[in-house]
């Protein structure tokens, strides 16, 4: 099925807490994926079990108050579209529990770890759009090494299995693999030039 082209007001913002209201008219109550609120990576299993839902929601908003925007909305008008998490990867201390995606070297990167983009805006290409937005939106954060862990899949996958990002999407922004611990997850990096 063809799919319409984006359209051209489309725009990417840091989400502050002024934003907050747009994040959850995004995510809906369920929290994008059954009460994640984006807290998978932030949060040891066990808590983020216990928070699922409303604790969740309210832990990601003490994150964004906290000052350190994690991530970029992408909006078509005024409308909230899209999210993408990304920040330093040290603010992701289940990265550092996975032996799969555990560091490559001891290069200091900023980790690409969510996508969440609204039904109806799928499959248009706005994820290689929101991270280029997320990578430049690093980069004047002082990025020199983005880095991402999406799947790698030969089949179509429903969308909420896809929230890490598809390897397809970090290949069009320029993300090369450097690792492969897993068949279907890769480590995919982009080096900033100044």
């Amino acid at each position: 099925m063809a799919r319409n082209p984006l359209p051209d007001d489309l725009t990417f913002a840091p989400l502050t807490p002024d934003r907050w209201a747009d994040l959850e008219a995004l995510f809906g109550p369920r929290g994008a994926s059954g009460g994640c609120w984006c807290m998978w990576w932030r949060s040891p299993r066990s808590e983020f079990n216990a928070l699922k839902g409303d604790g969740n929601r309210a832990a990601f908003r003490s994150v964004v108050e906290s000052g350190a925007p994690p991530g970029v909305l992408a909006y078509a008008g005024d409308r909230p579209v899209a999210w993408c998490a990304i920040a330093p990867r040290e603010h992701y201390p289940g990265l550092a529990r996975s032996r799969i995606l555990k560091p490559v070297d001891d290069q200091p990167v900023w980790s690409v770890t969510c996508f969440f983009i609204a039904k109806g805006w799928r499959r248009r290409g706005l994820a290689v759009r929101l991270l280029r937005a997320a990578v430049a939106f690093a980069q004047e954060h002082g990025a020199r090494i983005v880095e991402g862990y999406p799947v790698e899949s030969r089949q179509d996958m429903p969308a909420v299995f896809a929230w890490i990002g598809m390897a397809s999407t970090f290949r069009r922004a320029g993300f090369v693999e450097v690792a492969r611990r897993s068949e279907t997850r890769p480590i995919m990096r982009l080096t900033l030039v100044d």
